[in-house]
């Protein structure tokens, strides 16, 4: 591990990678629970075609891609509010736009090809300094928020219906959680890649409800989970010379198969 960070851009990735893993975790048990899953992947589309801006454009590509991101997931909750569909259409229509859009700009400008492709399958060596403060900044928001909303958050996971019922106002608390998914998808995908960032948001918070007795053991382990495929990942990634997406997303899919097993054993013994 000496050798493995001895480089700066490798601990760069590294502690970027921990404070990614940490917010994806979080955000991946709610999103789970609440059966929005394919929110990341399609904001992951959305941000494909805001880095295609970007670059189009000759801007930041990150704040591109954050500023659409953003924007989309506001329209997500206005076009289901509004208009009166499903979030899975809503989602849908916007990841729908934001993929050709991406298309057809790449298509236009031809010469940022190598670029976007960096986008979309992660490139460890290109982050910076002040991506890593701001993926601390982003984890300190989304632990903040859930210490203070907990109860909240934990009422309109499991029975949104009875939490407005109470007073709860379930759809700014649903908007919370859909904008700091935008932001995660947005700084993850420098870690793993815009194809991979859904799996880092989901498989880690699937292989914790596998064995969590309680709702916060569940986010304790999908931590764990998530923090040891990045660390561990990019470790591999160096030494062996394998892409850190790839590998990142194989070991959380490895955890999430053993404790499937863990899972399965415990029904057949009755231990559940």
């Amino acid at each position: 591990m000496g050798s493995f960070l001895a480089y700066s851009f490798m601990q760069r990735a590294f502690f970027a990678g921990l404070f990614i893993a940490i917010t994806c975790a979080i955000l991946g048990v709610f999103l789970v629970l609440r059966k929005d899953a394919m929110l990341g992947h399609g904001l992951a589309h959305v941000t494909f075609g805001g880095v295609a801006l970007g670059l189009f454009l000759n801007i930041l590509p990150l704040t591109a891609a954050l500023c659409v991101a953003v924007v989309a997931a506001l329209g997500i909750i206005k076009l289901r509010e509004k208009a009166g569909v499903y979030e899975d259409t809503a989602i849908g229509i916007f990841s729908s736009i934001g993929m050709a859009t991406g298309i057809i700009l790449a298509s236009l400008a031809g010469g940022f090809n190598v670029g976007l492709m960096s986008y979309l399958f992660g490139n460890i060596l290109a982050i910076s300094k002040t991506e890593v403060w701001t993926s601390m900044v982003l984890t300190i928001i989304a632990f903040v928020t859930i210490i203070v909303f907990y109860q909240k958050l934990l009422f309109i996971t499991f029975d949104p219906d009875s939490a407005k019922a109470s007073g709860i106002r379930v759809r700014r608390f649903e908007s919370i959680l859909i904008l700091l998914t935008a932001v995660v998808v947005v700084l993850g995908m420098k870690i793993v890649g815009l194809l991979l960032v859904t799996a880092l948001i989901v498989i880690p918070a699937a292989a914790g409800l596998q064995i969590a007795r309680s709702f916060f053991q569940a986010i304790v382990i999908s931590v764990m989970v998530s923090i040891f495929s990045v660390s561990t990942g990019l470790y591999f990634a160096f030494h062996l010379n394998l892409p850190a997406s790839g590998s990142i997303i194989l070991l959380a899919a490895l955890f999430f198969m053993l404790l499937f097993s863990v899972r399965m054993i415990r029904m057949r013994t009755g231990a559940i």
